[in-house]
């Protein structure tokens, strides 16, 4: 397999994690509400889908476990910022310090072992298409699902009575309120969704992308997911490009080391967060395009 092979081959797995928590983070901040703590969150899941999968044996179980343990810790983050109305950038963090910790506080006595991921499943007649089709449309399930899920939650914002009302929460939560939006509860809902999205994001890394558990090994990819949906200027099909982006970067390293260049792998890895900063400062200079996107009551508290 070729530089370009194994890219395409990869590419798609590698942009699953991020992608599921970033579509998950999408949701929670087009109810107004900024969640920093999606890095702890994952951990978190991580460590859960792990510890249940090798348990049991049931991958199926194991993203189950992931995600109330997700949507559990962003509850409590839900009752700091919508409960006592805190700083929803401190509180983020704070969350996801503790995620962070608990997996590791739960993963200890796993560390190092294994368990077989999931088989890859090739999209008839597209899987046929020579040198693409064999590497690119032979992924797993939770691949392709991701990928539908993508496209729902699309649909769903943009043509539906429900993504209407969770754009007018984060547009303007009083205005909500006043036609009769139950505003704390769209975004206790929506922050509860995020945090699940991002439990089951850490367990795909920890049970199929790389099926064993070692403590930090979602290694940046929640704070990669945050600035996804600013990339992605909060547009579903945007996030989705990016995260396939930055998933063929994080192959960049071992192609690099691969083909025998000599540069540190240190550096290597740092690739993919310098390209985030970058296209961070590119897009944010178009401060029209920022101004059309950007949620209105983004990061804001509200109370009735």
């Amino acid at each position: 397999m070729n530089a370009i092979e194994f890219i395409l081959a990869g590419m798609l797995a590698a942009a699953t994690p991020m992608l599921l928590a970033a579509l998950g983070e999408l949701v929670v901040e087009r109810t107004g509400v900024l969640n920093l703590g999606l890095e702890g969150m994952m951990a978190l899941g991580a460590a859960l889908g792990f510890i249940t999968t090798y348990t049991y044996g049931s991958h199926l179980l194991g993203f189950g476990a992931a995600a109330l343990g997700g949507a559990v810790l962003s509850l409590v983050f839900a009752l700091v910022v919508l409960g006592f109305v805190a700083n929803q950038v401190a509180a983020g963090l704070a969350i996801g310090i503790l995620g962070t910790g608990l997996s590791s506080l739960f993963g200890k006595s796993f560390e190092s072992l294994t368990i077989t991921g999931l088989p890859k499943l090739a999209l008839p007649l597209l899987s046929d298409v020579p040198v693409i089709g064999p590497t690119l449309f032979v992924q797993d399930i939770v691949v392709w699902l991701t990928l539908l899920f993508a496209v729902g939650l699309w649909a769903v914002l943009n043509h539906t009575k429900l993504g209407l009302m969770i754009r007018a929460v984060g547009e303007n939560p009083h205005a909500a309120r006043a036609i009769g939006f139950r505003v704390l509860t769209i975004r206790c809902l929506a922050i509860a969704f995020g945090g699940a999205m991002a439990g089951i994001a850490g367990a795909y890394a920890s049970t199929v992308y790389t099926p064993l558990w070692a403590d930090g090994m979602i290694a940046g990819r929640g704070w990669i997911a945050l600035a996804l949906v600013v990339f992605g200027t909060w547009q579903t099909g945007r996030i989705a490009f990016g995260a396939v982006l930055f998933g063929a970067l994080s192959l960049g390293e071992l192609v690099t080391q691969a083909g025998g260049v000599n540069i540190p792998s240190q550096i290597l890895a740092c690739v993919p967060y310098v390209v985030t900063i970058l296209m961070l400062a590119v897009i944010s200079s178009n401060r029209r395009r920022m101004r059309q996107n950007t949620v209105a009551s983004l990061g804001q508290p509200f109370q009735p």
